[in-house]
């Protein structure tokens, strides 16, 4: 029995919409989470991410061990207390950071063993150490096993090496785990783009028992098109009862069409990233503020959004703030950009409850094509 109950409520063609239950919060699904990289969603506070309708965030293992510690994170109170945030956090489990943003790595059947890209300092994150690390000193709701993600593309042979490693990372992490009623843990399949190598990940997965399943391995330079082709298949490989999580994706176009292959939960910096660099998402694809044109539209970006920044700022006030280098245009648009994802994952759990899910992709898809940015 899965630590956290998930409740599906509706699903239209491969689409689902439902309710995973946490300690600290009901988390609606579709989920699209903020990345809260380093305790922080970059350039907002955690109220305004609450008030994008966010049910939750994002946390990353390898930067906060790093700094200020995890150690440090406990004794003043987990990462909840720490960042001031109060409902459920899905925290990863460093290997992909470690492995792409080290300077120097080493993987091995024990561990990773990486340098610092902060001061070059030595460290070694085993399966164990990245449980204790999220479960026992951030206090994590949503824990994820450690795995190896390799690079696109890639060798079938690299790639069934990994998925194996990650298998026996995944079953050592389950073992350190243990049995836990506030806290639930992760698996995670490999396989990169084969589809027999995704089966094989997913049936090992199932073997140790996880309570979600995430879907590792993609948006690692693949393109849309051929993760869309993995997606195809990968998710109906694992458990229909559990959650099921695309790491690290996407555009909306990304979500809209993961979504419709049974996909139910999301993370990506690109939102707040988007907004530090003038980019707006919106229902016809994003836009750069930086552009002249805006330069004297009094519009907003979206003015039957719930959120200011979308609706009670100028596109020329913000093209204004943005030509500037005014720290406030990234703070409008990152607010405003996380709250249109949020709103997109709303739209679209209306829309599988209402048994219209392929019209509002059909008409989604068709503003993304006519925008060629979305």
């Amino acid at each position: 029995m899965a630590a956290f109950p998930f409740e599906l409520k509706a699903t239209d063609g491969g689409a689902r919409t439902g309710v995973l239950k946490t300690s600290r919060g009901d988390i609606r699904t579709p989920a699209f989470m903020p990345v809260g990289t380093a305790g922080t969603v970059k350039a907002l506070t955690v109220d305004q991410v609450a008030q994008t309708g966010a049910d939750i965030i994002l946390g990353n293992t390898y930067h906060l061990m790093l700094r200020p510690t995890a150690e440090r994170v406990k004794r003043l109170g987990g990462l909840h207390k720490f960042m001031r945030w109060d409902k459920p956090i899905l925290t990863d489990s460093g290997g992909f950071q470690v492995m792409s943003l080290s300077g120097i790595s080493k993987v091995t059947e024990a561990a990773v063993t990486f340098a610092s890209h902060i001061d070059g300092s030595k460290h070694i994150l085993t399966p164990e150490r990245s449980i204790e690390i999220q479960a026992d000193l951030l206090g994590s709701d949503i824990v994820m096993q450690l795995d190896e993600c390799v690079a696109w593309p890639a060798e079938e042979k690299r790639a069934r090496e990994a998925l194996l490693l990650s298998a026996r990372w995944g079953a050592r992490s389950k073992a350190a785990f243990g049995a836990r009623d506030s806290q639930a843990l992760f698996g995670i399949q490999q396989g990169s783009t084969f589809e027999h190598l995704r089966r094989e990940s997913a049936e090992r997965l199932q073997e140790i028992g996880f309570d979600g399943y995430a879907l590792g391995g993609l948006a690692v330079g693949e393109g849309h098109e051929a993760m869309c082709e993995v997606l195809d298949y990968a998710p109906a490989m694992l458990p229909a009862d559990r959650p099921r999580y695309l790491m690290g994706v996407g555009k909306p176009i990304d979500l809209v069409e993961a979504v419709a292959r049974g996909v139910d939960m999301f993370d990506c910096v690109l939102p707040t990233r988007s907004g530090r660099h003038g980019q707006a998402w919106t229902w016809d694809g994003a836009i750069n503020l930086k552009n002249a044109r805006f330069a004297e539209d009094d519009m907003p970006l979206d003015e039957a959004s719930a959120c200011p920044a979308s609706s009670a700022y100028s596109k020329a006030y913000l093209h204004h703030l943005v030509r500037s280098d005014e720290i406030l245009g990234q703070v409008l648009l990152s607010w405003h950009n996380i709250a249109f994802f949020q709103t997109l994952t709303s739209a679209m759990r209306a829309a599988i409850e209402e048994g219209r899910f392929e019209a509002f992709r059909k008409s989604f898809r068709e503003r993304h094509l006519a925008a060629k940015g979305g």
